[in-house]
Protein backbone atom coordinates (compact mmCIF):
# COMPACT_ATOMS: atom_id res chain seq x y z
CA UNK A 1 0.00 0.00 0.00
CA UNK A 2 3.31 2.22 0.75
CA UNK A 3 4.52 1.60 -2.46
CA UNK A 4 1.51 2.18 -4.48
CA UNK A 5 0.50 5.42 -2.40
CA UNK A 6 4.33 6.52 -3.40
CA UNK A 7 3.30 5.62 -7.22
CA UNK A 8 -0.18 7.95 -6.59
CA UNK A 9 2.04 11.13 -5.57
CA UNK A 10 5.00 10.78 -8.14
CA UNK A 11 2.09 9.91 -11.22
CA UNK A 12 0.29 13.61 -9.23
CA UNK A 13 3.06 15.70 -9.31
CA UNK A 14 3.62 14.72 -12.61
CA UNK A 15 0.62 15.44 -13.99
CA UNK A 16 0.97 19.13 -11.82
CA UNK A 17 3.81 19.44 -13.35
CA UNK A 18 2.46 18.86 -17.16
CA UNK A 19 -0.70 21.08 -16.67
CA UNK A 20 1.07 23.78 -15.05
CA UNK A 21 3.73 23.87 -18.11
CA UNK A 22 0.50 24.25 -20.22
CA UNK A 23 -0.56 26.48 -18.44
CA UNK A 24 2.74 29.02 -18.29
CA UNK A 25 2.40 28.53 -22.08
CA UNK A 26 -1.38 29.71 -22.38
CA UNK A 27 -0.49 32.78 -19.79
CA UNK A 28 2.86 33.83 -22.37
CA UNK A 29 0.56 33.47 -25.19
CA UNK A 30 -1.69 36.06 -23.37
CA UNK A 31 0.23 38.75 -22.92
CA UNK A 32 -0.38 42.05 -24.63
CA UNK A 33 2.35 42.96 -27.28
CA UNK A 34 4.53 40.12 -27.09
CA UNK A 35 5.98 39.14 -30.20
CA UNK A 36 6.13 35.35 -31.59
CA UNK A 37 9.69 35.04 -31.02
CA UNK A 38 9.34 36.00 -27.13
CA UNK A 39 6.37 33.81 -26.80
CA UNK A 40 8.21 30.89 -28.45
CA UNK A 41 11.48 31.48 -26.41
CA UNK A 42 9.38 31.80 -23.00
CA UNK A 43 7.22 28.69 -23.69
CA UNK A 44 10.71 26.87 -24.70
CA UNK A 45 12.15 27.69 -21.11
CA UNK A 46 8.77 26.24 -19.44
CA UNK A 47 8.95 22.86 -20.94
CA UNK A 48 12.28 21.08 -18.59
CA UNK A 49 10.28 21.57 -15.51
CA UNK A 50 7.16 19.57 -16.88
CA UNK A 51 9.82 16.45 -17.75
CA UNK A 52 10.37 13.32 -14.85
CA UNK A 53 14.16 14.58 -14.55
CA UNK A 54 13.96 18.50 -15.15
CA UNK A 55 17.27 19.11 -13.88
CA UNK A 56 19.22 17.73 -16.74
CA UNK A 57 16.15 18.05 -19.65
CA UNK A 58 16.82 20.20 -22.26
CA UNK A 59 14.12 21.67 -24.99
CA UNK A 60 13.90 23.29 -28.57
CA UNK A 61 11.24 24.65 -30.55
CA UNK A 62 11.84 24.64 -33.85
CA UNK A 63 9.74 27.25 -36.48
CA UNK A 64 10.25 27.63 -40.22
CA UNK A 65 14.24 26.45 -39.51
CA UNK A 66 14.44 29.19 -36.78
CA UNK A 67 15.44 27.57 -33.30
CA UNK A 68 14.56 28.67 -29.80
CA UNK A 69 16.42 26.54 -27.07
CA UNK A 70 17.50 26.20 -23.32
CA UNK A 71 20.91 26.60 -22.89
CA UNK A 72 22.79 23.42 -23.03
CA UNK A 73 20.46 21.60 -26.01
CA UNK A 74 22.45 19.50 -27.96
CA UNK A 75 20.92 18.20 -31.29
CA UNK A 76 22.65 14.51 -30.74
CA UNK A 77 21.07 13.34 -27.53
CA UNK A 78 17.79 11.02 -27.36
CA UNK A 79 15.34 13.12 -27.47
CA UNK A 80 11.34 13.09 -27.41
CA UNK A 81 9.94 15.17 -30.34
CA UNK A 82 6.27 16.58 -31.91
CA UNK A 83 5.74 18.26 -35.33
CA UNK A 84 4.32 21.71 -35.35
CA UNK A 85 1.44 21.39 -37.92
CA UNK A 86 -0.63 24.64 -39.33
CA UNK A 87 -2.70 24.72 -42.64
CA UNK A 88 -1.88 21.16 -43.06
CA UNK A 89 1.94 21.65 -43.09
CA UNK A 90 4.33 21.01 -40.69
CA UNK A 91 6.33 24.08 -39.87
CA UNK A 92 8.62 22.78 -37.11
CA UNK A 93 9.20 20.13 -34.28
CA UNK A 94 8.92 20.69 -29.97
CA UNK A 95 12.28 18.59 -29.06
CA UNK A 96 12.45 17.78 -25.56
CA UNK A 97 15.72 15.94 -24.48
CA UNK A 98 18.04 14.50 -21.38
CA UNK A 99 21.39 15.84 -20.79
CA UNK A 100 22.98 12.27 -19.71
CA UNK A 101 21.10 8.41 -20.65
CA UNK A 102 18.47 7.58 -18.44
CA UNK A 103 16.69 4.26 -17.18
CA UNK A 104 13.76 3.11 -20.29
CA UNK A 105 10.27 3.59 -19.64
CA UNK A 106 7.17 3.91 -22.06
CA UNK A 107 9.20 5.93 -25.05
CA UNK A 108 12.92 5.30 -24.08
CA UNK A 109 13.53 7.73 -20.71
CA UNK A 110 9.82 9.13 -21.11
CA UNK A 111 7.03 8.43 -19.78
CA UNK A 112 3.58 7.98 -21.97
CA UNK A 113 2.40 10.46 -20.23
CA UNK A 114 5.30 12.84 -21.42
CA UNK A 115 4.32 11.95 -25.20
CA UNK A 116 0.27 13.04 -24.85
CA UNK A 117 2.39 16.94 -22.75
CA UNK A 118 4.75 17.16 -25.74
CA UNK A 119 1.89 16.33 -28.70
CA UNK A 120 -0.32 18.94 -26.04
CA UNK A 121 2.53 21.21 -26.85
CA UNK A 122 2.82 21.22 -30.34
CA UNK A 123 -0.65 21.87 -30.39
CA UNK A 124 -0.94 24.87 -28.58
CA UNK A 125 2.06 26.37 -30.23
CA UNK A 126 0.54 25.74 -33.44
CA UNK A 127 -2.92 27.79 -32.05
CA UNK A 128 -0.74 30.46 -31.26
CA UNK A 129 1.08 30.63 -34.60
CA UNK A 130 -2.80 30.68 -36.21
CA UNK A 131 -3.63 33.20 -33.62
CA UNK A 132 -1.04 35.61 -34.53
CA UNK A 133 -1.05 35.33 -38.46
CA UNK A 134 -4.65 35.89 -38.12
CA UNK A 135 -4.63 39.00 -36.01
CA UNK A 136 -1.63 40.03 -38.74
CA UNK A 137 -3.61 39.68 -41.88
CA UNK A 138 -6.77 41.37 -39.76
CA UNK A 139 -4.10 44.11 -38.90
CA UNK A 140 -2.78 44.35 -42.71
CA UNK A 141 -6.63 44.56 -44.02
CA UNK A 142 -7.56 46.98 -41.68
CA UNK A 143 -4.13 49.37 -42.69
CA UNK A 144 -5.46 48.79 -46.33
CA UNK A 145 -8.61 50.10 -45.90
CA UNK A 146 -6.97 53.31 -43.61
CA UNK A 147 -4.76 53.79 -46.95
CA UNK A 148 -7.72 53.39 -49.13
CA UNK A 149 -9.80 55.86 -46.82
CA UNK A 150 -6.89 58.46 -46.42
CA UNK A 151 -6.32 58.10 -50.55
CA UNK A 152 -10.13 58.76 -51.17
CA UNK A 153 -10.57 61.96 -48.50
CA UNK A 154 -6.77 63.50 -49.79
CA UNK A 155 -8.93 62.58 -53.44
CA UNK A 156 -11.51 64.49 -52.46
CA UNK A 157 -9.75 67.39 -51.26
CA UNK A 158 -7.00 67.81 -54.32
CA UNK A 159 -9.97 67.73 -56.86
CA UNK A 160 -11.53 71.11 -54.66
CA UNK A 161 -8.10 72.65 -54.17
CA UNK A 162 -7.62 71.89 -57.76
CA UNK A 163 -10.88 73.51 -58.79
CA UNK A 164 -9.93 76.65 -56.67
CA UNK A 165 -6.62 77.17 -57.97
CA UNK A 166 -7.47 76.65 -60.95
CA UNK A 167 -9.54 80.14 -62.01
CA UNK A 168 -6.52 82.42 -60.46
CA UNK A 169 -3.35 80.86 -61.67
CA UNK A 170 -5.46 81.71 -64.95
CA UNK A 171 -5.15 85.46 -64.06
CA UNK A 172 -2.16 85.21 -62.61
CA UNK A 173 -0.86 83.79 -66.40
CA UNK A 174 -2.72 85.86 -68.82
CA UNK A 175 -2.28 89.32 -66.90
CA UNK A 176 1.69 88.72 -66.75
CA UNK A 177 1.74 87.87 -70.23
CA UNK A 178 -0.27 90.78 -71.95
CA UNK A 179 2.18 93.29 -68.88
CA UNK A 180 5.31 91.27 -70.87
CA UNK A 181 3.85 92.17 -74.24
CA UNK A 182 2.99 95.46 -73.52
CA UNK A 183 6.73 96.47 -72.55
CA UNK A 184 8.37 98.06 -74.89
CA UNK A 185 11.82 96.39 -74.58
CA UNK A 186 13.40 93.28 -72.52
CA UNK A 187 14.47 94.59 -69.14
CA UNK A 188 14.86 93.43 -66.13
CA UNK A 189 10.88 93.53 -65.69
CA UNK A 190 10.42 91.62 -68.67
CA UNK A 191 12.38 88.95 -67.08
CA UNK A 192 10.43 88.76 -63.90
CA UNK A 193 7.37 88.72 -65.65
CA UNK A 194 8.71 85.91 -67.71
CA UNK A 195 9.42 83.93 -64.21
CA UNK A 196 6.23 84.72 -62.74
CA UNK A 197 4.74 83.19 -66.12
CA UNK A 198 7.03 80.28 -65.31
CA UNK A 199 5.80 79.88 -61.70
CA UNK A 200 2.40 80.03 -62.99
CA UNK A 201 2.84 77.43 -65.40
CA UNK A 202 4.10 74.79 -62.91
CA UNK A 203 1.63 75.53 -60.07
CA UNK A 204 -0.81 75.04 -63.09
CA UNK A 205 0.79 71.23 -64.00
CA UNK A 206 0.83 70.71 -60.32
CA UNK A 207 -2.98 71.69 -60.76
CA UNK A 208 -3.15 68.93 -63.64
CA UNK A 209 -1.41 66.60 -61.56
CA UNK A 210 -3.91 66.87 -58.75
CA UNK A 211 -7.22 66.97 -61.22
CA UNK A 212 -5.73 63.16 -62.60
CA UNK A 213 -5.14 62.33 -58.91
CA UNK A 214 -8.58 62.52 -58.18
CA UNK A 215 -9.87 61.22 -61.32
CA UNK A 216 -11.52 64.54 -62.25
CA UNK A 217 -9.90 64.59 -65.54
CA UNK A 218 -11.29 61.58 -67.43
CA UNK A 219 -8.96 60.00 -70.01
CA UNK A 220 -9.96 60.09 -73.40
CA UNK A 221 -9.56 56.43 -74.72
CA UNK A 222 -8.85 55.08 -78.08
CA UNK A 223 -7.62 51.98 -79.06
CA UNK A 224 -3.70 51.59 -78.18
CA UNK A 225 -0.75 49.26 -78.53
CA UNK A 226 0.70 49.36 -75.30
CA UNK A 227 3.86 48.28 -77.32
CA UNK A 228 4.10 50.92 -79.40
CA UNK A 229 3.31 53.30 -76.29
CA UNK A 230 6.49 51.90 -74.56
CA UNK A 231 8.55 52.47 -77.72
CA UNK A 232 7.33 56.05 -78.11
CA UNK A 233 7.86 57.09 -74.75
CA UNK A 234 11.46 55.38 -74.13
CA UNK A 235 12.64 57.58 -77.53
CA UNK A 236 13.08 60.39 -75.06
CA UNK A 237 14.29 58.65 -72.16
CA UNK A 238 16.99 55.95 -73.96
CA UNK A 239 19.71 58.69 -74.15
CA UNK A 240 18.34 59.96 -70.36
CA UNK A 241 19.42 56.49 -69.50
CA UNK A 242 22.72 56.25 -71.37
CA UNK A 243 23.99 59.24 -69.74
CA UNK A 244 23.03 57.48 -66.59
CA UNK A 245 24.91 54.61 -66.89
CA UNK A 246 21.67 52.47 -67.12
CA UNK A 247 21.02 49.41 -69.54
CA UNK A 248 17.16 49.84 -70.95
CA UNK A 249 16.09 46.23 -71.75
CA UNK A 250 12.94 45.66 -73.40
CA UNK A 251 10.63 42.46 -73.19
CA UNK A 252 7.77 43.36 -75.33
CA UNK A 253 5.51 40.01 -75.94
CA UNK A 254 4.47 40.24 -79.99
CA UNK A 255 1.09 40.45 -80.97
CA UNK A 256 -0.25 41.84 -77.96
CA UNK A 257 -3.93 42.73 -77.84
CA UNK A 258 -5.28 46.52 -78.18
CA UNK A 259 -6.99 48.58 -74.77
CA UNK A 260 -8.82 51.30 -75.07
CA UNK A 261 -6.77 53.99 -73.18
CA UNK A 262 -5.98 57.37 -72.77
CA UNK A 263 -2.17 56.98 -75.17
CA UNK A 264 -1.25 60.09 -73.16
CA UNK A 265 -2.16 59.13 -69.93
CA UNK A 266 -0.78 55.47 -70.62
CA UNK A 267 2.50 57.45 -71.60
CA UNK A 268 2.73 58.96 -68.32
CA UNK A 269 2.08 56.20 -66.39
CA UNK A 270 5.71 54.64 -67.64
CA UNK A 271 7.62 57.50 -67.71
CA UNK A 272 7.24 58.24 -64.44
CA UNK A 273 7.86 54.98 -63.30
CA UNK A 274 11.31 54.99 -65.67
CA UNK A 275 12.19 58.06 -64.11
CA UNK A 276 11.53 56.88 -60.94
CA UNK A 277 13.66 54.19 -61.29
CA UNK A 278 16.46 55.94 -63.24
CA UNK A 279 16.42 58.09 -59.91
CA UNK A 280 16.81 55.11 -58.05
CA UNK A 281 19.97 54.04 -59.68
CA UNK A 282 22.54 56.91 -59.14
CA UNK A 283 25.29 54.87 -59.49
CA UNK A 284 23.56 53.00 -62.79
CA UNK A 285 22.03 49.79 -62.93
CA UNK A 286 19.39 48.07 -65.05
CA UNK A 287 15.85 48.69 -66.05
CA UNK A 288 13.57 45.87 -67.34
CA UNK A 289 10.72 46.56 -69.33
CA UNK A 290 8.34 43.97 -70.09
CA UNK A 291 4.62 43.13 -71.60
CA UNK A 292 2.10 40.12 -71.60
CA UNK A 293 -1.45 39.68 -71.89
CA UNK A 294 -3.82 36.61 -71.12
CA UNK A 295 -7.47 36.28 -71.89
CA UNK A 296 -8.52 39.23 -69.10
CA UNK A 297 -5.73 41.66 -69.09
CA UNK A 298 -2.38 43.17 -70.39
CA UNK A 299 0.32 43.33 -68.31
CA UNK A 300 3.17 45.95 -67.88
CA UNK A 301 6.50 45.32 -65.75
CA UNK A 302 8.81 48.15 -64.60
CA UNK A 303 11.70 46.43 -63.11
CA UNK A 304 15.41 48.34 -61.74
CA UNK A 305 18.41 47.57 -59.76
CA UNK A 306 18.52 50.84 -57.98
CA UNK A 307 18.74 51.00 -54.36
CA UNK A 308 15.05 49.92 -53.18
CA UNK A 309 12.80 50.55 -50.24
CA UNK A 310 11.83 49.25 -47.06
CA UNK A 311 8.33 47.87 -45.67
CA UNK A 312 7.80 51.42 -44.01
CA UNK A 313 8.09 53.09 -47.27
CA UNK A 314 6.68 51.23 -49.93
CA UNK A 315 3.32 51.46 -47.99
CA UNK A 316 3.25 55.62 -48.92
CA UNK A 317 4.91 55.40 -51.81
CA UNK A 318 1.02 56.00 -53.92
CA UNK A 319 0.06 58.35 -50.86
CA UNK A 320 0.09 62.13 -52.09
CA UNK A 321 2.67 64.79 -51.43
CA UNK A 322 4.94 61.83 -50.20
CA UNK A 323 8.52 61.78 -51.09
CA UNK A 324 11.92 61.58 -49.94
CA UNK A 325 13.31 63.60 -52.86
CA UNK A 326 14.19 67.16 -51.84
CA UNK A 327 11.69 70.22 -51.98
CA UNK A 328 13.29 71.57 -55.31
CA UNK A 329 13.14 67.87 -56.69
CA UNK A 330 10.15 66.27 -56.41
CA UNK A 331 6.31 67.31 -55.73
CA UNK A 332 5.43 63.82 -54.21
CA UNK A 333 2.65 63.47 -56.74
CA UNK A 334 4.55 61.27 -59.10
CA UNK A 335 3.20 57.63 -58.36
CA UNK A 336 -0.12 59.12 -57.10
CA UNK A 337 -1.17 60.33 -59.94
CA UNK A 338 0.19 57.19 -61.81
CA UNK A 339 -2.15 55.14 -59.21
CA UNK A 340 -4.97 57.37 -60.00
CA UNK A 341 -4.37 56.92 -63.98
CA UNK A 342 -4.75 53.40 -64.24
CA UNK A 343 -7.64 53.14 -61.35
CA UNK A 344 -9.17 55.22 -63.82
CA UNK A 345 -8.51 52.85 -66.40
CA UNK A 346 -9.58 50.19 -64.76
CA UNK A 347 -6.76 48.80 -63.90
CA UNK A 348 -4.10 48.20 -60.67
CA UNK A 349 -0.86 48.98 -60.02
CA UNK A 350 1.61 46.99 -57.06
CA UNK A 351 4.88 47.63 -56.29
CA UNK A 352 7.09 45.03 -54.44
CA UNK A 353 10.54 45.97 -53.48
CA UNK A 354 13.84 45.46 -51.24
CA UNK A 355 16.46 47.62 -49.66
CA UNK A 356 19.88 47.46 -51.92
CA UNK A 357 17.76 45.18 -54.66
CA UNK A 358 15.67 47.24 -56.40
CA UNK A 359 12.13 47.78 -57.25
CA UNK A 360 9.23 46.35 -59.24
CA UNK A 361 6.53 47.87 -60.42
CA UNK A 362 3.30 45.62 -62.09
CA UNK A 363 0.88 47.60 -64.12
CA UNK A 364 -2.25 45.38 -64.78
CA UNK A 365 -5.11 46.87 -67.69
CA UNK A 366 -8.01 44.75 -68.70
CA UNK A 367 -8.53 43.93 -72.46
CA UNK A 368 -11.34 45.87 -74.37
CA UNK A 369 -14.65 44.90 -74.23
CA UNK A 370 -16.82 45.38 -77.60
CA UNK A 371 -18.35 48.63 -76.65
CA UNK A 372 -15.19 50.27 -75.46
CA UNK A 373 -13.46 49.21 -78.77
CA UNK A 374 -16.60 50.52 -81.20
CA UNK A 375 -16.46 54.01 -78.69
CA UNK A 376 -13.00 54.17 -78.96
CA UNK A 377 -12.92 53.99 -82.37
CA UNK A 378 -15.70 56.03 -83.07
CA UNK A 379 -13.41 59.20 -80.81
CA UNK A 380 -10.45 58.49 -83.04
CA UNK A 381 -12.61 58.49 -86.48
CA UNK A 382 -13.89 62.17 -84.83
CA UNK A 383 -10.95 63.17 -83.95
CA UNK A 384 -11.38 63.66 -80.30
Amino acid sequence: MASSHRRAQVALRERFKELECLYGIAKVAALPGISLDSILQRAVELLPPGWLYPEIAVARIVLDGHPYTTPRFKNDIQKLSADVITGGKIRGTVEVAYLKEMPGLDEGPFLKEERNLIDAVAREVALIIDRRQTEEEKERLQEQLRHADRLATIGQLAAGVAHELNEPLGNILGFAQLARKALPKRNQVTHDLERIEAASLHAREVVRKLMLFARQAPPRKALVDLNCVIEDALYFLESRCAKAGIELKKELAPDLPEIAADPGQITQVLVNLVVNAIQAMPDGGRIFIQTTADSREVKMVVQDTGIGMDKELLEKIFVPFFTTKDVDEGTGLGLSVVHGIVKSHGGTITAGSKVGQGSRFTVLLPLTSDDEGQTAGRLINEGK
